[in-house]
């Protein structure tokens, strides 16, 4: 039977060292990581080096998120602009040193002034996006954009919006379908129904569907059961990555045996 591979996200522990962060990785019992490019664990050539040591003695692989922390691709600042740019294509260039499979991003967000310049802020989305798809090309990396909830201003959060999207930007750009994200928009199923031949890698986390808690798989109100069935009936056979912060081994153990 055809079955997803399970991976983890170490954004459970963002919080702590760098250092601190490769052990565990050392102990994760999945040997696929996400390692999240910001904050103490702001990807560096030694630190790309020392993450390549562990991935070529333990058979890991990586994906690589994006630096998210007071980033935003549709800023209406040229200056903050060609500042985040350039972070990003650091992001690119490391992941792509290290190997990585994918890069995730988010989509740009909506700012005090954006009621300002109508449209503005969209057009400028698309134009960073296609920026970012040309320097992963250079780079030779394949990267994806995720979907991202409520009440956050992202400008790309609903189907409707994917749709929109989708049909402006005319390039060949995957999803990350974030189940928990979409929870919250009430919409993962129709989601997965409109974009399953886009998603190439999930992030899966529970919450109450109010609030991005990042939950163990199961604290909270998502069906996963019901998830599983829908990802079966493809088959989906590519990466899906516990992005919880609490009962992690756990939420590892409950996919286990949910896809076994």
């Amino acid at each position: 039977m055809t079955k997803p591979k399970i991976g983890l996200s170490m954004l459970h522990c963002l919080g702590e060292p760098f250092k601190k962060m490769t052990e565990r990785i050392k102990q994760a019992e999945t040997t696929t990581i996400e390692i999240v490019d910001d904050g103490f664990h702001e990807l560096t050539k030694q630190r790309v080096s020392r993450l390549k040591e562990i991935g070529k003695s333990s058979g890991i692989e990586y994906s690589v998120h994006a630096p998210f922390s007071d980033v935003n691709i549709a800023s209406p600042s040229k200056f903050l602009l060609r500042a985040m740019l350039k972070r990003m294509k650091k992001s690119i260039a490391y992941a792509q040193a290290l190997d990585a499979y994918l890069w995730v991003f988010h989509p740009g967000m909506k700012t005090g002034i954006s009621m300002f310049y109508p449209h503005k802020d969209w057009s400028q989305n698309l134009e960073t996006i296609r920026t970012l798809l040309r320097i992963a090309e250079e780079y030779q990396l394949k990267i994806a954009i995720e979907n991202v909830p409520e009440p956050y201003p992202f400008l790309i959060k609903s189907v409707d919006d994917f749709v929109r999207f989708y049909a402006e930007i005319n390039e060949e750009l995957s999803i990350v379908l974030d189940v928990g994200h979409a929870n919250i928009n009430g919409q993962i199923e129709l989601f997965w129904k409109t974009f399953k031949n886009r998603i190439v890698h999930m992030h899966l986390s529970d919450n109450d569907g109010k609030s991005d808690q990042h939950l163990g798989i199961g604290r909270g109100i998502i069906q996963w059961r019901k998830v599983a069935d829908m990802m079966r009936e493809m088959p989906y056979d590519k990466t899906i990555v516990v992005e919880s912060v609490e009962h992690v081994e756990e939420s590892l153990h409950k996919l286990k045996r949910l896809f076994a």
